[in-house]
């Protein structure tokens, strides 16, 4: 390790870094993602919705072929529908071109291998021979190269690749890829196995133009001879040996047609002599005076940084760099001055200040004109302050934390963090290949150096959301744990839980990328949708069958000011995904399709437009276990930033011991729907009504409304000789204060001794209540004095059921509405209810 760096795995570091963590501790933004075009490029196989191609059908016996539409692209996954479902998507499958039998249109038949479609397809289309021959007659086809040759994986490991000299562009060797970090390739020159020594191994970025696939030097009548700076470690006759080796064709070498879209290098117009300014290569950190030395083609010419020490001083010429015409690391002359950027002389100059009029006659040179380089483009999105990750020029292997300390036109000055030595700022280019966006480090499995930080303050290891979007797994690799885009289809039904209008806010769809980076984001944002963001929480943490999914990731909710946090089980492989998305929905009783790996446009597959609120019980409710009880003693991972010592003490049980329980004929909230207080309750551990929240008029009238609508009926609820149940919900329990008193007696209440509530007008009602649509009840409501909250039912689709469930609790937690709103609209529910029992229900 270089001595500059620490691993953040050293005994002075917690190994943990969280980049969501450091992000809001330092009060700071993240370099956006489609910053890094690089990064989005490696990410691309290719192949694009569209396309067709043949592929095994492995459902049936004998394994035919038949043709599939690429639908969407996610690195190496594809989402595939076989000719003949037309828009049916519910054939759609994932598969991943690393290890899927994939070959273009006419292979099957070239190959003469049997082609028939699936079962589906045949059921639709007895004459599916017809729809074959159509399908191969329409053509597009997905190219040969990207289905047959690596299945995607563009570099795999120990396969061959020539590159050309840094220093002198005629010049190649060969190389092996010893390791594939996102596209970014640790390569090894042919020749040097055994050798230890740091230059017989070279980092760059597979978009590298130096970058060739093997026998392109001969090809192009380039020297087929190894770097200068190995040279010296073997004799010549061994590296004639070793070039021998590299000549011979290989199966497992780079096709050429991955390089084929490359950008195509402009003519460059300097002449041998000129002067320019250069970032120096030995020391990244200054522009310095540098001289075009020679001129190689049209597309290439060498600089060399000035030095002006002779011989007799022990200092040789300064290094020199290639370049060509959109090089990043030369400018002209005067350029630092006008930018305000430090000029580091060349060694040897005499003088206080660096004048370039005065070392242009001193050298008898002309700098090159500025119509020698290229216009700079200056909107990109760094802004100084940003974070991002970058390479550490001095050790290549290593990227660190790095922040944007300066910038000027499309060149920043990055500081890098984690190091044991600080070193002055590096300089570099927006569109450099050796700079990434926060994260990708950890989504590509690469240890990242980062600021030090003592034991026992290491952040949690959460992720930071506006990453996760753009974070997407590398085509070079890792496609097992690549994640296809994860829709919010919102017009799916959204079950008891989550807030209809706030999933209609969030985005289209998150991802692809890693699977724990977009499922973690897409929980988050599920969680954030909740009417009660806490129980929802708790609801994905006792999941068993999500814990099942492989390691827990931390997820967070906030809900009344307090901050709740839980262990919840994600899906870590492709192969996971889509039954993780419909477990999660089916345990937050909403649609299966409300998160899925499919879009859905129309009509959901699962009709689910026809439910409502409160037919969940109906849909996937009935499929709910019994709610996981602790053991005795035993305590739960989800955690509230409230401290226990702060929490309210419980208040005493109030008219309980002589007053009968509520009939559930009147509040039949049910008893698993998160529309029962008792269920909020029993999730949100730290909540008692406050002294604002529960007025004792409101306890009073409210009591007293809900005891004179109850049906002579027995009730089922306990007897008041029966124990109370341990899990009574404590928002149902009732101040003393100004209360009015109630009989003892048993069969039903006696008016109260003050003449508060008023005797209010016969409420009728031309239909049953229990029959009532959304409109219907949305309509009632604007014949009402409550008529302003009716937008409110009819966002919340709210039918006649959910409005005959509605209770003070639900009216304050689901709708939102303030105590003076809540009671009025409670007092008209109360007399819908009288008027139902008394004249419908049977």
């Amino acid at each position: 390790m270089n001595p500059e760096t620490q691993g953040s795995g050293g005994s002075e570091l917690e190994s943990d870094f969280n980049w969501d963590e450091y992000l809001e501790e330092n009060g700071v933004l993240a370099v956006p993602h489609h910053a890094f075009k690089h990064v989005d490029r490696s990410l691309q196989t290719g192949l694009a919705p569209g396309m067709s191609l043949e592929v095994c059908v492995r459902s049936e016996p004998d394994q035919p072929y038949w043709v599939a539409t690429i639908i969407t692209t996610c690195g190496q996954l594809l989402l595939l529908r076989y000719e003949g479902y037309h828009d049916d998507r519910r054939a759609d499958f994932w598969c991943d071109i690393m290890n899927s039998d994939l070959h273009p249109l006419g292979w099957s038949r070239q190959h003469r291998q049997p082609m028939r479609p699936p079962e589906g397809v045949r059921e639709k289309h007895a004459d599916w021979e017809a729809v074959l021959e159509e399908a191969l007659a329409q053509g597009g086809s997905a190219p040969a190269h990207l289905l047959e040759g690596v299945r995607g994986d563009l570099f795999p490991l120990g396969w061959c690749v020539e590159l050309q000299d840094s220093v002198d562009p005629g010049v190649a060797w060969g190389a092996q890829v010893e390791d594939n970090i996102g596209g970014r390739l640790c390569l090894r020159y042919t020749g040097t196995e055994g050798l230890t020594q740091s230059q017989t191994r070279r980092w760059v970025f597979y978009l590298d133009p130096l970058l060739h696939p093997p026998g392109w030097a001969e090809e192009n009548s380039f020297s087929l001879t190894p770097p200068a700076v190995l040279r010296g470690l073997r004799s010549e006759t061994e590296w004639e040996e070793v070039r021998k080796n590299i000549r011979q064709p290989k199966e497992e070498a780079i096709n050429e047609d991955f390089f084929k879209d490359r950008p195509v290098l402009s003519p460059h117009c300097f002449s041998e002599g000129m002067k320019l300014e250069a970032v120096d290569p030995a020391a990244p950190f200054n522009t310095s005076p540098a001289t075009v030395t020679k001129v190689l083609s049209d597309q290439y010419f060498r600089v060399q940084m000035d030095s002006l020490q002779g011989d007799s001083e022990g200092a040789g010429p300064g290094l020199s760099l290639l370049c060509h015409y959109g090089s990043t690391g030369i400018f002209p002359a005067q350029w630092s001055l006008k930018n305000g950027v430090p000029l580091s002389p060349p060694p040897g100059y005499q003088g206080q200040n660096f004048d370039w009029a005065d070392y242009l006659k001193q050298c008898g040179a002309e700098g090159a004109p500025e119509s020698c380089f290229p216009v700079g483009q200056s909107d990109h999105d760094f802004v100084e302050s940003m974070r991002l990750e970058a390479v550490n020029p001095v050790s290549p292997e290593q990227v660190h934390v790095a922040t944007v300390t300066r910038v000027r036109g499309q060149h920043i000055w990055l500081h890098l963090e984690g190091l044991k030595q600080p070193l002055p700022d590096i300089i570099t280019h927006v569109d450099s290949l050796d700079i990434f966006p926060v994260s990708w480090c950890e989504s590509n499995g690469y240890p990242l150096q980062h600021p030090y930080k003592p034991r026992g303050q290491a952040p949690n290891k959460n992720l930071l959301t506006i990453l996760v979007i753009g974070l997407y797994q590398s085509a070079q690799g890792n496609g097992k744990y690549s994640c296809p885009k994860i829709y919010f289809n919102h017009r799916c039904f959204s079950g008891p839980y989550l807030n209809k209008g706030r999933i209609a806010e969030l985005p289209q769809s998150i991802g692809p990328g890693n699977c724990v980076l977009v499922l973690k984001e897409v929980l988050t944002l599920l969680i954030s949708s909740a009417y009660k963001p806490s129980q929802v929480l708790r609801e994905l943490q006792q999941d068993p069958e999500l814990r099942g999914h492989g390691q827990g990731e931390t997820l967070k909710a906030k809900y009344k000011g307090k901050s709740y946090r839980a262990t919840v089980g994600i899906a870590r492989t492709a192969d996971q995904v889509a039954e993780f998305c419909r477990k999660t929905c089916v345990r937050l009783e909403c649609c299966p399709n409300l998160i899925a790996p499919h879009m859905v446009l129309e009509d959901c597959s699962e009709n689910c437009s026809l439910l409502t609120k409160t037919k969940y019980t109906h849909y996937y409710g009935k499929q709910k276990t019994k709610r996981i009880s602790l053991p005795l003693g035993g305590y739960t991972n989800l955690e509230s930033s409230t401290k226990q010592g702060s929490r309210r003490k419980k208040k005493k049980p109030l008219f309980v011991h002589k007053k009968k329980h509520l009939s559930t004929s009147v509040d039949s909230t049910p008893a698993g729907s998160p529309l029962a207080s008792g269920e909020e309750e029993d999730l949100d551990e730290d909540y008692s009504l406050s002294e604002e929240d529960s007025g004792s008029e409101l306890q009073d009238d409210y009591e007293v409304s809900e005891r004179k609508s109850q049906p002579p009926s027995p009730s089922p609820c306990p007897t008041p000789t029966e124990p109370r149940p341990r899990d009574r919900p404590r928002r149902q329990r009732r101040k003393p204060a100004r209360s009015p008193s109630y009989s003892d007696d048993e069969n039903g209440p006696t008016l109260p001794k003050s003449g508060r509530v008023e005797v209010q007008e016969k409420l009728h009602l031309d239909s049953s209540p229990l029959g009532w649509s959304i409109t219907d009840v949305t309509r009632f409501i604007r014949t009402t004095d409550c008529a302003p909250l009716a937008r409110i039912f009819r966002d919340q689709e709210i039918d006649g059921q959910a409005l005959l469930l509605l209770s003070l609790p639900t009216v304050q937690e689901c709708m939102g509405l303030k105590l003076g709103p809540a009671i009025k609209l409670c007092h008209l529910i109360e007399r819908v209810k009288l008027t139902f029992y008394q004249h419908f229900a049977s």
